[in-house]
């Protein structure tokens, strides 16, 4: 093969390799649509399983409270506290038409609260401009009483973004704490 020749190849192939597909490339940048109620429900019944009255019950009453989410978070966390705690999770963020993207969470927390717990965690996200606008921190209050299992809400916020997470787990939990949770695109232990 001659000198000329390799050069179109090897031309060729880094152009092909910049080549994005259009509806990816838009997707990025674009705003997330809106869920509907029926539409989360159905998407939590088969990730919760068979405790679906209290997930229907908590994602209305996070509906009547902050309207349709346009995006929202399906995952497994763990938290432990006595005075000072911490929570890590992993979890899949989906979207109607930005994509889907592999997040992660973490933060520390501090107030009245003692026990530990295990949950599957769904997160209704609203006023998300771009799917990449999750990576920041999101400061709340949260309050836990149960003993082997339940469900929880809460609302944590950052400028316009709310995020509520539903968690159903196992565990013992009692207390009042402040906290923040911090998006991250890859797993850390570090939770601040």
């Amino acid at each position: 093969m001659s000198d000329l020749s390799r050069r179109q190849v090897v031309a060729g192939l880094g152009s092909a390799a910049l080549v994005v597909p259009p509806a990816a490339a838009g997707a990025q940048g674009a705003r997330p649509q809106k869920f509907q109620t029926r539409e989360l429900v159905d998407s939590g019944h088969q990730f919760f399983g068979s405790i679906s009255r209290g997930l229907a019950q908590a994602v209305e009453s996070a509906v009547r409270r902050w309207g349709q989410p346009n995006a929202y978070i399906l995952g497994q966390e763990a938290s432990g506290a006595f005075v000072a705690g911490a929570r890590y999770g992993e979890g899949t963020m989906y979207t109607r038409n930005a994509g889907d993207l592999k997040v992660y969470w973490q933060g520390p927390s501090l107030g009245f609260d003692a026990g530990a717990d295990g949950d599957r965690t769904m997160m209704l996200v609203y006023n998300l401009a771009s799917i990449d606008a999750i990576f920041r921190r999101f400061a709340g209050v949260d309050g836990s009483a149960y003993l082997v299992g339940g469900f929880g809400l809460t609302a944590l916020a950052a400028d316009e973004v709310v995020i509520v997470p539903i968690r159903s787990g196992v565990g013992a939990r009692l207390g009042v704490n402040v906290g923040y949770l911090k998006f991250t695109p890859k797993s850390t232990w570090n939770p601040f």
